[in-house]
C-alpha cells in the first residue's frame, strides 16, 4: 500500500519562503508523475503543480513564478519550494500521483496523506 508523508509546513510572514517535502513509500517512484495539491478552509482541493517522471513541470497560474516543484528519485521524495508567499497560499498541502498529469483535475491514484499546514500571515 502506498503511503505519502508530507512535511515542512509552518507559519511564515507574507513574502517568506518554505520548502515542503513528500516522502513516498510502497511504490516505484521514479517514473511516476507526481503533484502537489492544497486545500484552504472552506474551499475545494486544488492542483498546485505537477512534475512528470522526466521532470517536465506545470503550475497553477496562481503560483507560477513563485513555486518550484522538483523530485529526488533516489530518495523517493517530492519537493515544493515556495517563495514570495501570500496569505492566500494558506492551506493544507498534499502530494499525490495524478490520474492525468496534463489535467488540472484533483483525481489522484493514491489515498491522501495527512498533509502539511502552511499558514501565511499578512
Amino acid at each position: 500500500q502506498v503511503r505519502l508523508v508530507e512535511s515542512g509546513g509552518g507559519l511564515v510572514q507574507a513574502g517568506g519562503s518554505l520548502t515542503l517535502s513528500c516522502a513516498v513509500y510502497g511504490t516505484f517512484f521514479s517514473t511516476n508523475a507526481m503533484g502537489w495539491y492544497r486545500q484552504a478552509p472552506g474551499k475545494q482541493r486544488e492542483l498546485v503543480a505537477t512534475i512528470t517522471g522526466a521532470g517536465i513541470t506545470n503550475y497553477a497560474d496562481s503560483v507560477k513564478g513563485r513555486f518550484t516543484i522538483s523530485r529526488e528519485n533516489t530518495k523517493n521524495t517530492l519537493y515544493l519550494q515556495m517563495n514570495g508567499l501570500k496569505p492566500e497560499d494558506t492551506a493544507v498541502y498534499y502530494c499525490n500521483r495524478p490520474f492525468n498529469v496534463y489535467s488540472s483535475s484533483t483525481n489522484v491514484r493514491y489515498d491522501w496523506g495527512q498533509g502539511t499546514q502552511v499558514t501565511v500571515s499578512s
